[in-house]
């Protein structure tokens, strides 16, 4: 998944004659372009409740401070929807679906 926030770069002008350290800065300057729509970047794990009832049961969005997913339970299982994805902490943190 591609990183929706890259802003494409202002390429230089071509010079009149062949420059191999403009051309190298320019080649420099595409590769971390692509190197970032590449990248999908940080991403986190979540899920969205509406009141009691679970809005998203996983949802993957951009964030850089978050490293473990907030998913859930077994316990939430009755809100949950077909598909969904919950931890069953009864059985050691497995990640199941709801089916």
């Amino acid at each position: 998944m591609a990183q929706k926030n890259v802003v494409a770069p202002r390429l230089p002008s071509a010079t009149d004659q062949y420059d191999p350290v403009m051309m190298n800065q320019l080649l420099n300057l595409l590769r971390l372009y692509f190197s970032r729509l590449d990248n999908a970047g940080p991403m986190s794990a979540s899920s969205e409740f509406n009141g009691t009832d679970v809005v998203a049961g996983l949802s993957f969005a951009p964030n850089a401070g978050a490293s473990t997913p907030s998913l859930p339970t077994q316990a939430d299982f009755a809100n949950l929807r077909v598909g969904d994805i919950y931890y069953d902490t009864s059985a050691s943190n497995v990640l199941k679906v709801k089916i």
